[in-house]
């Protein structure tokens, strides 16, 4: 059984039929990449996974527990975390306040200032800046804060959403490598990301969605010598 399972998502937004029977699995330890254009439906299956969305049909298991009758604020302790588009960072609190809030459904104090001093151990930046005002930090660092919050909470798998967007080229590889170092320490993501060339490079696997239907699935490697994925996505003609 795959840590994340979703099958035959039907996400409605009033009369617009967004998601038309999406299945995708994620097992533990795996980064997986969900890659398209705009409109194609990768926020709304990372939102409906999240319990921001219902589904009118279909399930969401999550280590073996079908997670359709909690709400958002409530996955967080089931083990789903959100990196949010936009990053989302709480600005006019510290970085170190913002990470508390990560943990902020934990009763476990010793357990949360081991993780704290962990985080900054991931992140060396975020410990040099714990007392900075997050709003005040670049894109970049903020980024780095959402993801870190992420962690906080002690998720099992961790959705993150288009976290290159915004972000000058040169720290475009900073972000994926971060992705990459949380992967490393066992963290099972599902990443959403315009970027396919990037988002591709460190998945283990991908799909490929298109107007809210999967179109075409495989391995990271396959995908990114498949030619409509190289013409489509990659721009390679």
């Amino acid at each position: 059984m795959a840590l994340l399972e979703v099958t035959n998502l039907h996400t409605y937004y009033g009369n617009i039929h967004a998601l038309k029977g999406i299945s995708l699995t994620v097992e533990e330890g795996e980064i997986v990449s969900l890659i398209g254009g705009n409109g194609a439906g990768k926020t709304t299956t990372l939102r409906t996974i999240n319990g921001l969305l219902k589904p009118r049909s279909g399930t969401v298991i999550l280590n073996g527990e079908n997670l359709a009758d909690y709400k958002a604020h409530e996955l967080v302790s089931k083990g789903v975390a959100m990196v949010p588009e936009g990053r989302g960072v709480f600005a006019k609190l510290s970085v170190e306040e913002n990470l508390e809030l990560g943990a902020y459904h934990r009763t476990d104090k010793d357990g949360i200032a081991k993780d704290l001093a962990y985080t900054y151990e991931l992140f060396p930046r975020l410990g040099e800046r714990k007392n900075q005002l997050a709003g005040t930090m670049s894109g970049g660092e903020q980024q780095m804060l959402a993801t870190a919050r992420a962690l906080m909470s002690r998720p099992k798998v961790i959705l993150m959403d288009e976290p290159s967007m915004g972000l000058a080229p040169v720290l475009v590889e900073t972000i994926f490598d971060t992705i990459k170092k949380v992967n490393d320490e066992g963290m099972t993501v599902l990443l959403v990301e315009q970027n396919a060339h990037m988002a591709l490079q460190i998945a283990n696997r991908g799909y490929v969605l298109q107007t809210g239907e999967i179109v075409l699935s495989d391995s990271a490697a396959n995908l990114q010598k498949d030619p409509t994925v190289q013409k489509a996505y990659l721009g390679i003609d």
